[in-house]
């Protein structure tokens, strides 16, 4: 008995990305993965961790230094027909109206102009965009630009849609009515497509829409975790096995590899990728988990959706207040250390002094820092000389990112200081 390929298949995906200096830097290490008809899969996955890379890969936009791509058993290597994309940032031509922007993907592939008229405008209509056929993009709002979108993926009549975080730029209520009524297309089957893959940094949007959910670890990106989504449509977010799922995946995204990540400090070294968080959002998140209702331990999906934190901004922060031993993290909780509380409880001084103990104890690059302007006899030192280190890890944006990160925490923490105009680390003042 023969069996159907899969609608999409990728074997062994890695992706390697050059450095200026030729170093290769691992973005995607061997990922497997495979779409049958009649899915929707979610990939959630904190900042870096390639998803979009992947997704990218899958399009046939971008192509992976290693493994295979394949679309009903004939490989990827290039876009093919029958795979469209929705970008993030609704990728329009501010010149065309929305009818030419629709209809630029057919005359792409060659359909006639009477032909592809008729389609695009049913695409509109589709979309819910019909009487603006003649609107440019700067005429607008964000969701309907989005719209403009998926009617030019759709027009093409894709087996396979791709969503790169695509309600992400839009406000909570024009992202949840764009999200229902592309799965009311879904369900009522009005769209020709046969599966979805969809990137979010939303975990309840993901376990709203997909039937299954990839977690993706960072540095480099792997598939660390696959969770089915078994809950009948029309989903409520407030239903005990739909916080369930959630909890679920907060806990993966917030646990590391072996343990808490960054809970020890022997495991990274000067080029580990900081988190991108800075002192002050820091310390009133301490200060929030100290307060009622919390007292100090809080729900990591309770805690984002009353302070009104998106993954990506929260994350970070719960990395941070691990690798400083200032929480910890299980079971989709967080929980203050007693040095957290102690922190929590001291006054700006004090603070300052336990942070710095804790960045000097738990971030290498910041002993290195430190210990590089004790030895010199000026106590000065280049920023550029630690970059040039960092870019031995890290692609130029990243290096500078995470340096950046590590001389706010240095400044606050008073370990070192800095001049903006130079670009000199010192000892000054200290």
């Amino acid at each position: 008995m023969a069996f159907a390929a899969p609608l999409l298949c990728a074997e062994t995906v890695s992706k390697t990305y050059k450095t200026p200096d030729h170093i290769g830097r691992l973005v995607l290490d061997r990922l497997d993965f495979t779409l049958e008809e009649g899915e929707i899969v979610g990939i959630l996955g904190q900042s870096g961790s390639g998803k979009s890379t992947f997704l990218r890969i899958l399009a046939g936009l971008v192509p992976p230094s290693e493994g295979r791509v394949s679309y009903r058993g004939a490989p990827v290597l290039a876009p093919v027909h029958g795979v469209a994309m929705v970008f993030q940032s609704f990728a329009l031509f501010p010149w065309l109206t929305v009818l030419g922007n629709v209809e630029l993907g057919l005359e792409a592939i060659g359909v006639a102009g009477g032909e592809r008229r008729r389609r695009a405008v049913e695409a509109i209509d589709l979309i819910g965009l019909d009487g603006f056929e003649s609107a440019y993009p700067k005429e607008l709002s964000g969701g309907m630009r989005q719209r403009v979108g998926f009617a030019r993926a759709l027009v093409v009549n894709p087996d396979i849609l791709l969503l790169d975080e695509p309600f992400s730029a839009l406000d909570v209520l024009t992202a949840e009515t764009l999200r229902n009524d592309l799965l009311d297309l879904w369900r009522e089957r009005r769209i020709p497509t046969k599966g979805i893959v969809f990137v979010s940094h939303n975990i309840e949007e993901a376990v709203e829409v997909a039937e299954r959910i990839l977690i993706f670890d960072s540095d480099p990106g792997r598939i660390r975790a696959e969770i089915p989504v078994p809950l009948t449509r029309p989903r409520s977010p407030e239903s005990a096995p739909f916080r369930h799922i959630v909890d679920q995946v907060y806990t993966l995204l917030t646990t590391g590899r072996g343990g808490r990540r960054g809970a020890k400090a022997e495991a990274i070294g000067i080029g580990y990728r900081l988190p991108d968080a800075g002192v002050q959002r820091l310390s009133g998140l301490i200060d929030t988990l100290l307060e009622a209702p919390y007292q100090g331990r809080a729900d990591l999906p309770q805690l984002a959706e009353s302070e009104n934190l998106s993954v990506d901004a929260l994350f970070p922060l719960i990395d941070t207040l691990q690798l400083l031993g200032f929480a910890h993290v299980s079971a989709g909780d967080i929980e203050l250390t007693a040095r957290g509380r102690d922190y929590a409880d001291a006054d700006i001084l004090a603070r300052k002094e336990i942070f710095a103990d804790s960045v000097l104890k738990q971030v290498p690059l910041a002993a290195h820092i430190r210990r590089v302007l004790d030895e010199r006899p000026g106590h000065r030192a280049p920023s550029a000389r630690f970059l040039r280190e960092l870019e031995d890890h890290l692609s130029e944006e990243e290096a500078r990112r995470v340096l950046d990160t590590v001389i706010g925490w240095g400044r606050h923490a008073e370990i070192f200081a800095y001049d903006y105009d130079s670009e000199v680390l010192s000892l000054e003042n200290f």
